[in-house]
């Protein structure tokens, strides 16, 4: 009998009603002969409700009593979910992460899965049960409750699919797929119907909500397909696996925009080997992600050091730098959230010269600066104001045609310019 690891978020769960609409769903993938594990967020807001209850109470709470605070939102999705279940003649058990087996490091907020015993998981299944599973969460050696960071309950998803060897991992959400653009923003925006573990990651990392990066990681490194479908509709989605040349689309699959962005610059650095390692040494010991890196020389003996992070990372990573700004004998550090980051990314641009020539000229004509560029093979990043971004999103989606629609082979790169 297959497994199937179906994944809802918290919109698709948001209120009683759709959480009526997921049991039915659920029940249905069950009636067609599956074994079902549900992977389930917070409802809704919650937890967004919950991160401001306890700033109320205390601007700087410890991360173990967030973890311990957070996870209830959880909680209450996957006993309610069950309990739906349950009134549609089916039987169901729900789970927390630990119950499910889920141990993580010792690290709170954003902690990694070491682990999966998916022992009870299986003994349920066994018994005929549909099994809901709290997403975004586990349990570290010290049996404490651990959350997996923003966007951890596809991670929880993808790893319980991996680790019961399932058919399949659905990500249902509030759209229909993976777009070329954010749907939301951009009306002309087409759905993808395969796309590459790669792409994905590079379109994850940049800003597209749609998965979580750690959660891609996962399905690549074990070869498990995702789905991302909408919870509201029975139309297909996005399948995301490994993807040939020949199965490929277009050089560009898509434009993704973060606006989750923050620009620490630095100021006047000595310019000496060593200033970048106690940087981000420390920064890293603190499990910030840096992406964008530039070192610009303004004399002979200093330079500027500029770097981005995500902004909820920003207030701790200005304190990080802060306190080794005497050691490094820089000026000072500067902090800019007003900035947004726009990518475009495609696993064809490594063999189509003029991808880089082409964004940028989309740009130019918008009248859009361009404050830092960043590359890897298949993604080209730009830092731009956050107030641009949106003009900046159609500007490339346009220059790209990625509105056209798609038939026969892969559109060669000619006439870029």
């Amino acid at each position: 009998m297959n497994i199937v690891v179906q994944k809802f978020g918290g919109s698709s769960v948001k209120n009683s009603e759709r959480i009526k609409a997921v049991a039915q769903r659920v029940c249905t993938a069950k009636e067609a002969g599956n074994q079902v594990v549900v992977v389930v967020s917070a409802m809704g807001d919650m937890t967004d409700e919950l991160l401001a209850l306890i700033h109320e109470i205390s601007p700087d709470p410890t991360p173990r009593e967030l973890d311990m605070l957070l996870s209830t939102g959880e909680q209450i999705s996957i006993s309610l979910l069950a309990v739906a279940i349950q009134s549609l003649g089916h039987t169901a058990v729900s789970l927390t992460g630990w119950q499910a087996g889920v141990k993580t490091e010792n690290l709170h907020c954003k902690a990694k899965i070491k682990s999966i015993d998916a022992q009870r998981i299986k003994q349920e299944l066994d018994k005929g049960q549909i099994v809901i599973v709290a997403g975004f969460q586990g349990i570290n050696e010290l049996g404490d409750i651990t959350t997996l960071g923003r966007g951890g309950s596809d991670t929880s998803a993808v790893a319980l699919a991996v680790a019961l060897q399932a058919k399949i991992c659905e990500i249902y959400t509030d759209v229909d797929g993976v777009y070329t653009a954010d749907p939301r923003i951009l009306s002309e925006a087409r759905k993808i119907n395969v796309i590459s573990y790669g792409e994905m990651l590079e379109m994850a990392s940049s800003g597209a909500g749609v998965l979580q990066p750690r959660a891609v990681e996962f399905a690549a490194e074990y070869g498990m397909k995702i789905h991302v479908r909408s919870s509201f509709n029975d139309k297909p989605g996005t399948i995301v696996k490994e993807v040939s040349d020949l199965e490929r689309e277009m050089y560009v699959s898509g434009v993704t925009h973060d606006l989750n962005v923050a620009k620490l610059t630095v100021i006047e650095v000595p310019d000496k080997p060593g200033i970048a390692f106690t940087i981000f040494e420390a920064l890293a010991k603190a499990r910030i992600n840096v992406d964008m890196i530039v070192q610009s020389t303004k004399a002979e003996t200093v330079t500027d050091l500029l770097f981005t992070v995500s902004k909820d990372d920003a207030t701790q990573a200005m304190q990080i730098v802060q306190n080794l700004i005497p050691q490094l004998g820089a000026k000072g550090l500067h902090c800019d959230d007003s900035v947004a980051k726009v990518s475009v990314v495609g696993a064809g641009m490594v063999t189509n010269p003029g991808v880089a020539a082409l964004m940028f000229k989309a740009l130019c004509e918008s009248g859009i600066n361009i404050q830092v560029i960043s590359t890897s093979e298949i993604r080209i990043s730009c830092l731009i104001t956050a107030e641009q971004a949106q003009d900046a999103v159609r500007a490339i989606h346009s220059a790209f045609k990625l509105d056209a629609d798609i038939s026969g082979p892969i559109r060669p790169a000619v006439d870029l310019l």
